[in-house]
């Protein structure tokens, strides 16, 4: 089962780092208000998330983000993605959100969406099922490094952690807890090797 997540676990990324991050976002019930508004062609199998991200962005970390999820993406993958590039269109579309979405950090909201919710829940659900929408909002808000107005950090990340499939699979909440394991010893090795530069920088 933990091969449903091998795509997310290849981005390499880094929840405990993006928790450590968050600045004030829209609410939940905002986003998943606009969620559930998402237009009938980008739910279709056939979309096209590469030309979507182009026509939604200008810039080419999100397009090098909707080639990959293309490429190694199920249709279910592509219809999340677009689903993500929806909330990030209907500001132009349908009007602004009370806090604006950070279009820098839409390639790992987008991947999140695609390659964590996607595959373990399909996106068909997240129009019909609150609950399983509330998980993809949550997830979106997360990566996209935003903290849902009205909460603190300590709640947004119980709600988070309550509605996150991933967790509520053993075999899934395993595999999770050894990436994450991996990404903290990079962190940490990171960390030590920033100070030995430092400290050589320093004594020169």
């Amino acid at each position: 089962m933990a091969d449903e997540l091998a795509n997310w676990f290849a981005e390499r990324m880094d929840e405990q780092e993006v928790w450590s991050g968050l600045r004030p976002g829209p609410a939940v019930d905002e986003v998943a208000a606009r969620l559930a508004s998402t237009p009938q062609p980008f739910l279709a199998d056939t979309v096209d998330v590469v030309a979507l991200a182009c026509d939604v962005f200008d810039h080419t970390g999100c397009a090098a983000a909707a080639q990959r999820i293309a490429e190694r993406g199920t249709p279910a993958s592509r219809r999340g993605a677009a689903i993500g590039l929806w909330l990030f269109a209907g500001t132009d579309l349908v009007g602004p959100l009370t806090a604006p979405l950070d279009e820098r950090k839409a390639a790992p909201a987008l991947l999140a969406l695609a390659f964590r919710v996607a595959p373990l829940v399909d996106p068909g659900r997240w129009l019909s099922d609150s609950e399983r929408r509330d998980e993809a909002v949550r997830t979106f808000l997360l990566w996209n490094g935003l903290l849902p107005r009205g909460e603190d950090v300590t709640q947004a990340r119980s709600l988070f952690e309550m509605r996150d499939s991933v967790r509520r699979e053993g075999a899934l909440a395993q595999a999770l807890a050894d990436h994450e394991h991996r990404m903290a010893v990079q962190r940490r090795l990171a960390d030590a090797k920033a100070k030995e530069a430092a400290a050589r920088y320093n004594s020169e």
